[in-house]
């Protein structure tokens, strides 16, 4: 047991846990603002051209309920006298919800990218290497590494 705790706590403390967690808090909050933009600002103008239709209200009853629905009944309403739905005008907004925030993540890596190309690396002189073996995975890294970007392991200079 006191060994899967020291484990564990090394597990936590290396880089790519904490930057991990600190994305998927950020994600989470960004996923937020991107779910309000899309309900509060896009998707009543579109409803709004393709005929005073509220998305969230767009639904086939599967089966009736307690009593019948009345002609334009909300979803709510649907739901308040029992009857099952198919919600796909629900559906329709997390579908447009997820493609907005799947290109601005896109759009953030791709910034990334190039920005991360820009910076140029310093090139190893004539002859010398430029890369080197980390002595504890064996994978390629930068020969002025002084600690493993994969593994995490803190290397000789």
């Amino acid at each position: 047991m006191k060994k899967l705790l020291t484990d564990f706590r090394e597990f936590v403390a290396r880089g790519d846990v904490m930057d991990l967690a600190i994305g998927i808090i950020i994600g989470s909050a960004f996923s937020t603002i991107v779910n309000s933009v899309v309900n509060n600002i896009l998707m009543p103008p579109f409803g709004l051209l393709i005929g005073n239709v509220n998305f969230q209200d767009l639904f086939i009853v599967l089966k009736q309920g307690q009593s019948p629905l009345p002609a334009g009944a909300t979803l709510q309403m649907a739901q308040d006298v029992g009857a099952v739905t198919f919600n796909y005008g629900q559906f329709l907004t997390d579908v447009i919800s997820f493609l907005i925030l799947a290109m601005a993540v896109f759009l953030i890596v791709k910034g990334l990218q190039t920005l991360k190309s820009r910076v140029a690396k310093p090139e190893a002189a004539e002859g010398e290497p430029a890369e080197k073996d980390c002595p504890f995975c064996k994978k390629s890294i930068d020969i002025h590494a002084i600690r493993c970007p994969y593994c995490t392991s803190q290397l000789e200079k």
